[in-house]
């Protein structure tokens, strides 16, 4: 333990040497890649690989081709970042929503990560492609968004207006069933 100490105090300072700033990707890096590791532990999950990218930030051709390519992805396409993605619902690019992607079907994770880059761009080159046909009267299917939302149980599934969850309170006075004593109140005095 005292070995570990002493290089501690007197081998890390010498690390400052090779210390670089931090650089934020720029705008022509939009993807965010992460795959799990067990520190050398075999595990099923270590496979796995997941790309997360904002669709303002592809190179789509123009407002068909985002409309095209949020109709190809599916259920695969949410307007807001995924929870578990790393991406703020603050920061830009999320005008046209955010495509996510996954794969654990090979045994290595770059084997996963190729693949689901290869489905990208197989999306991208089939958006772009307005020849054959546009999906102009195809609307962009929302219902698994408004599946999570009712399923979180928090009353954001009413029409988009409600943040809490509705009660008595929300409803309106009149459908509501006048209780028996009152009524018994009400027909005494009118008599």
């Amino acid at each position: 333990m005292l070995y570990y100490l002493r290089l501690i105090e007197h081998e890390m300072p010498k690390l400052v040497a090779y210390r670089k700033p931090f650089v934020p990707p720029d705008a022509s890096n939009p993807l965010v890649i992460r795959s799990i590791s067990y520190g050398g532990e075999q595990h099923p999950a270590a496979a796995k690989a997941t790309i997360v990218l904002p669709v303002a930030k592809l190179p789509l051709q123009n407002a068909e081709a985002i409309h095209k390519f949020k109709v190809l992805a599916g259920v695969r396409w949410t307007p807001d970042p995924p929870a578990d993605s790393g991406i703020s619902p603050e920061e830009s690019g999320s005008e046209h929503g955010y495509f996510k992607i996954s794969c654990e079907d090979f045994p290595k994770a770059a084997m996963n990560l190729k693949w689901a880059s290869d489905t990208i761009d197989r999306l991208l080159a089939a958006a772009n492609d307005l020849k054959e046909e546009k999906f102009a009267d195809i609307p962009v299917d929302t219902r698994h968004v408004e599946a999570k939302t009712r399923k979180a149980k928090k009353g954001g599934h009413i029409y988009g207006k409600q943040t809490h969850r509705p009660s008595l309170r929300d409803f309106p006075k009149e459908w509501l069933p006048v209780p028996k004593f009152e009524a018994a109140l009400e027909s005494s005095a009118s008599a």
